[in-house]
């Protein structure tokens, strides 16, 4: 891996600076830090086991469009059985427990990532145990967002450059974290916690790359749809389905992303559910983006004046 400067220093949720700002984030570091917990090693939680969890998840799903992706009741039975099986550690529920106080959005948004992961997973990469029993990283791919103050994530107008910055930086402080809490720095759910904004034109970050390992892949797809479905405070109307679908048809035209996974998803959006390595994805646009939709849209720090879109 290419060394990164963390740009903003990472503190946890017990206040605990775990590396600080200008740290460069090298194999050696990384290594240290997987070494440095003090104490025994974190307990975690089959998911199965955490009924509020469970119950709030049951709720979104019966929600517009998840109610037609998660139409089968036998399939849908098995994903939640398959995610039942995945360890929780306890800093990612504390950081659950955070959300849903302070950032509803968030919340909703790790657990339904998390399940759409699992269910693409479950078809496109049937035989693979990571897919099957772990990953996907579970609920912890915005685990740095506890870095970010509660006002720059529920901030309904734009960003300043240093806000945006500290939200960007989101991704680089999951990776720490978790590397810290698992005790290991090449963790699937490390790696994933780093790479979800990555895409595959080199435009992402935090490390701009252009090549993804195919779970990252899933939660990339699965982080976009969710968003753009979601009302957000920067965008108070959420996107239909098939505007949703579309954007992700453009980014993948346009070589951000990948094309077997989203067909699964189109697929998984009809409710006649074709074969998705058949599934026809037209390059047609009929929906239209939300109005008041700020996100990208930056300030000048010093007059307030508006900058040109920044992600």
């Amino acid at each position: 891996m290419e060394d990164l400067i963390l740009p903003h220093e990472v503190v946890n949720l017990a206040g605990q600076l775990l590396l600080p700002a200008g740290a460069r984030l090298d194999a050696g570091t990384m290594a240290a830090l997987a070494r440095s917990r003090s104490g025994p090693a974190c307990t975690s939680q089959p998911f199965a086991a955490l009924t509020d969890l469970q119950r709030d998840l049951r709720g979104f799903l019966a929600a517009p469009p998840y109610d037609t992706i998660f139409s089968d009741p036998l399939e849908t039975a098995e994903i939640l059985g398959l995610m039942g099986r995945v360890p929780l550690l306890q800093p990612v529920l504390d950081a659950l427990d955070y959300f849903r106080a302070q950032d509803f959005h968030t919340y909703r948004h790790c657990l339904m990532v998390f399940a759409l992961s699992t269910l693409l997973a479950r078809h496109l990469y049937p035989n693979d145990q990571r897919a099957l029993l772990g990953a996907l990283a579970g609920p912890s791919h915005d685990l740095g967002k506890v870095c970010v103050p509660a006002a720059i994530l529920l901030k309904p107008t734009p960003l300043t450059r240093n806000e945006a910055s500290i939200l960007k930086n989101h991704a680089l402080a999951g990776y720490v974290l978790l590397v810290y809490y698992t005790g290991e720095a090449e963790h699937l759910t490390a790696r994933v916690a780093r790479d979800h904004h990555e895409r595959y034109d080199g435009s992402g970050y935090p490390r701009g790359i252009n090549a993804v390992d195919e779970m990252v892949e899933i939660v990339i797809l699965s982080d976009i749809y969710d968003a753009l479905i979601s009302p957000r405070p920067y965008r108070p109307i959420s996107f239909d389905n098939r505007s949703a679908l579309e954007e992700l048809t453009r980014m993948a035209a346009d070589g951000q992303i990948g094309w077997l996974a989203l067909k699964a998803l189109v697929a998984f959006n009809r409710r006649s559910r074709p074969d998705y390595h058949h599934c026809d994805v037209s390059l047609e646009r009929r929906g239209l983006a939300p109005v008041n939709n700020v996100y990208g849209l930056r300030v000048d720090e010093e007059d307030g004046r508006g900058a040109e879109n920044g992600e």
